[in-house]
């Protein structure tokens, strides 16, 4: 693999006509063939994560996915997600809160890569909470960058999945955010715990998922309610169909509920359409406003990226 090394102060505007944006996380590995105005003119994806790349060939994966695209004048390549990270192709360091778009191009990583190819690997993000522990991003920091100008001048991002994220957004900086194990909580209790022993079918069950939203609201505590739901099952106040969808609702529900704030009220969701109808169905039951934005916008957000670039 050729080497690799940071691309240093920006020294001027790199002026593309198209550009190459990649999304590049744990499991999957999408690549949008971007014009100047932002438009996807071509656009795929495969189940090549990170983690299916043997042997940390990652040049090798890159050019296997987008070599025809490679033609005189095909602009810039600019990776996101995963392939920053310590298992990925290098660890692009991460840039601490609060920081807006400028601060992010700043600390763009440059890779070498076949032959006198270059591309550029965008940062993640560090925060720390009212007590002093570091919590991190890596990929969702592109979704935001491509979705800021739609924002007004303070809002909340939530940004559902596997660990969701809950950002704060202030003229155009990201200020702050934090991290829900939500998604990985309620794999975890299907498939290790007596909960998930209970479950029965794959379809939401709407009803049990508000009756779980509304649970969260009760006294005592998250661990004391995960147990409510074996207990209801017991006492047959719970079906088998309905425990998935009901737990699913409880833990949503306790992480809404742990957002304050006086703009916490309205939510902007960015998410896969599933998880953000969930999310929104929640929110309205615990009487907040939300307005979901475009899932692809990390596209954007690299364009927005690839206009800070260094010039030849």
């Amino acid at each position: 693999m050729a080497g690799e090394q940071s691309n240093g102060p920006l020294r001027a505007v790199y002026r593309l006509h198209l550009m190459i944006a990649i999304d590049w996380g744990t499991s999957s590995f999408r690549a949008y063939r971007v014009a100047a105005d932002g438009a996807v003119l071509d656009k795929r994806s495969a189940p090549l994560g990170i983690m299916q790349v043997e042997g940390r060939r990652f040049a090798e994966a890159l050019d296997s996915q987008i070599a025809d695209w490679l033609e005189p004048g095909a602009g810039p390549v600019l990776m996101s997600g995963m392939i920053g990270s310590r298992q990925g192709w290098k660890e692009a360091p991460y840039v601490a809160c609060p920081a807006g778009p400028e601060d992010i191009a700043q600390r763009l990583l440059e890779v070498s890569w076949g032959a006198g190819r270059r591309a550029w690997i965008a940062p993640g993000l560090s925060s720390r909470d009212a007590a002093g522990v570091p919590d991190v991003m890596r990929g969702e920091e592109t979704q935001i960058l491509g979705v800021l100008d739609q924002l007004p001048a303070s809002a909340w991002i939530c940004l559902p999945g596997t660990h969701s994220k809950w950002v704060e957004v202030r003229e155009q900086r990201i200020a702050r955010f934090s991290t829900h194990m939500t998604g990985e909580v309620f794999a975890v209790m299907k498939a290790h715990s007596i909960l998930g022993r209970m479950f029965a079918g794959s379809a939401t069950d709407l009803a049990g998922f508000d009756a779980g939203v509304q649970r969260a609201r009760d006294p005592g505590g998250l661990l004391h309610h995960l147990f409510g739901v074996r207990a209801r099952g017991l006492f047959g106040e719970l079906a088998d169909q309905s425990a998935a969808s009901y737990l699913s609702g409880l833990l949503i529900g306790h992480e809404l509920l742990s957002i304050s704030g006086a703009h916490a009220e309205q939510v902007y969701l960015l998410g896969s359409p599933e998880l953000t109808q969930l999310y929104q169905r929640a929110l309205e039951q615990l009487e907040r406003r939300s307005t979901t934005l475009d899932p692809d916008a990390a596209v954007r957000g690299l364009s927005r990226l690839a206009q800070h670039l260094p010039g030849e």
